[in-house]
């Protein structure tokens, strides 16, 4: 997935947990009383007992809410579990933001031919601040501004996504060096890291307490088929027994 698609399926999501926020409460209660409804529960709202305290001379005279079951769920459950939904999407969200305002001239070719000449040196410049680590820059702003005002009319139409211009611009054998520069380090940011996440929640699975000598390589590839659990569903394990049986095949025959 390139990262603009991953920018905007984002904005998506945080847009319908906003407005499901505000008016998916009463949807959600009728799909959880059917659920409810087809195992047998009684969808209603146990109401809890409210124990009334003596009140003493010396007590501060103060009025306390109560909420009705369903309010009450409706602010201590769901509007919660949205919002700490909506929170952890926002968080995550911040480092993309800051990608888009730095990259997003360069993310499909569409962006490139409709900003101005303007708001391009400015976001020329931009990356190139952005790309300075220790006072040394990787790409020039005012070269690449003048590479992207040739280059942006002459680039082939099929050329949409980020990919595709990094492609074409192999064929040019370096002619426009910093235009190649930025469209690498954009294309090798990490969109997501997922796949690190799932080889870590698989470790625990494979070497457990009983496998405490296992070697390094072979956990390597106990991990590897783990994770690529679906290609291996596909191998075919008759012929690669039979593969493995005909070269430890013993060349003495017992009688």
């Amino acid at each position: 997935m390139d990262i603009d698609v991953a920018i905007r399926q984002l904005k998506r999501l945080i847009s319908f947990f906003q407005e499901f926020r505000e008016s998916g409460f009463d949807q959600a209660l009728v799909e959880a009383e059917h659920i409810a409804s087809e195992m047998g529960i009684e969808p209603i709202f146990q109401e809890k007992c409210i124990i009334q305290r003596k009140r003493q001379f010396d007590d501060i005279n103060s009025e306390e809410v109560t909420q009705y079951p369903k309010e009450s769920f409706r602010v201590n459950y769901f509007l919660f579990i949205i919002d700490q939904a909506l929170s952890s999407l926002q968080t995550r969200f911040e480092q993309f933001q800051k990608y888009e305002e730095t990259f997003g001239f360069l993310f499909s070719l569409k962006n490139l031919k409709s900003i101005d000449d303007d708001g391009l040196l400015s976001s020329c410049v931009n990356l190139q601040n952005s790309l300075t680590p220790d006072g040394h820059f990787d790409v020039d702003g005012s070269d690449l501004f003048l590479e992207l005002k040739l280059l942006r009319h002459s680039l082939p139409g099929e050329a949409k996504r980020a990919i595709d211009v990094l492609n074409y611009l192999k064929t040019m054998d370096g002619c426009y060096p910093n235009f190649y520069i930025a469209y690498q380090v954009l294309l090798t940011i990490p969109v997501t890291i997922a796949s690190t996440e799932m080889s870590f929640s698989k470790l625990k699975l494979i070497k457990t307490y009983l496998r405490s000598t296992m070697s390094q390589e072979r956990l390597n590839e106990l991990a590897m088929l783990s994770i690529e659990k679906k290609i291996i569903e596909k191998v075919d394990y008759a012929n690669l027994i039979n593969a493995l049986a005909s070269k430890n095949v013993r060349r003495v025959i017992f009688k």
